[in-house]
């Protein structure tokens, strides 16, 4: 609208005839360079490390001191069309012969632990492909209670969390899963029915119904990828259950006020004098150190 080389009118008269503040003029034209310095920036991170999403570009930016939130840094990057680059299967494979369960826990008040347990799939990128491990937690106090790592999407790996969870804190009420054939298939729902478990099952689109053991995966790819290292098969065997120790008895959470698993759990256990077995009291003793 405004031709700042108009050899007849200036940019003034230009503004007053179209009634615009100059001002505006210049606030546009410094948001136009800020935003093609901050693009040739992520386009420069991107182009070292086409892995990055745009949360981790925006970290990446903020370790150079370089200002610029979330969602800017998502629209600069689709405008530039640029995408991380990896690999994503589907751990949530539907069997459409398998029976699907309701979701019980619509409206449920957690009032204790071991009511409502959730499972779920992710996979782990290393030098030699994919890795899978399944977890099982807590619902009420976070805790990891299970988890098995496994080269494998199958059903077996899914019993033998459960059978340890199980083993060390008895059997939940209820365990919520999404409608991955895993968690339908008729050796895991004999194994649920087995220990008299209700099986509850995520609705298609609603993500945000295991959302507790989503924000579980965010921690352990985000969190866990700084303190620990994933490159190997050898590296994940030796380094997960240190970082599970550590989730469950040394990360606050903040919607725990900043609690830990393990102490909102004994705590549990003790104001409401639950019986406590001899794996039990380990945690306890762990927690007190």
């Amino acid at each position: 609208m405004i031709n700042t080389e108009h050899q007849q009118l200036s940019v003034r008269r230009q503004s007053e005839l179209l009634k615009i503040n100059r001002s505006m003029l210049y606030y546009e034209e410094s948001d136009k360079t800020e935003n093609f310095v901050l693009s040739n920036k992520i386009a420069e991170i991107y182009s070292s490390y086409p892995i990055y999403g745009y949360r981790r570009i925006t970290a990446m930016l903020a370790r150079e001191n370089i200002e610029a939130n979330r969602k800017r840094v998502q629209r600069l990057m689709r405008e530039m069309d640029l995408y991380a680059i990896y690999p994503r299967p589907n751990t949530s494979i539907k069997n459409k012969e398998h029976v699907v369960f309701p979701y019980l826990l619509e409206g449920l008040v957690l009032t204790k632990p071991h009511q409502v347990w959730q499972v779920d799939i992710t996979y782990l990128r290393t030098t030699k492909g994919f890795m899978y491990l399944v977890a099982i937690i807590d619902m009420y106090s976070r805790m990891i209670v299970g988890y098995r790592l496994s080269n494998s999407l199958c059903t077996e790996s899914c019993k033998s969390a459960l059978e340890d969870a199980i083993l060390k804190y008895g059997a939940p009420v209820i365990l919520n899963s999404d409608q991955g054939s895993q968690f339908t298939s008729e050796s895991w729902v004999k194994t649920l029915a087995h220990y008299k478990i209700k099986i509850s099952m995520t609705g298609k689109g609603r993500c945000t119904d295991n959302a507790y053991i989503e924000r579980l995966w965010r921690a352990f790819k985000y969190e866990g990828s700084y303190l620990y290292q994933w490159n190997t098969v050898e590296d994940l065997k030796s380094n997960i259950p240190k970082w599970v120790y550590w989730y469950n008895n040394n990360r606050p959470h903040q919607s725990l006020n900043y609690s830990t698993p393990a102490e909102i759990l004994h705590k549990a256990y003790s104001s409401n004098s639950f019986y406590l077995n001899f794996k039990d009291l380990k945690i306890v003793q762990e927690v007190k150190m």
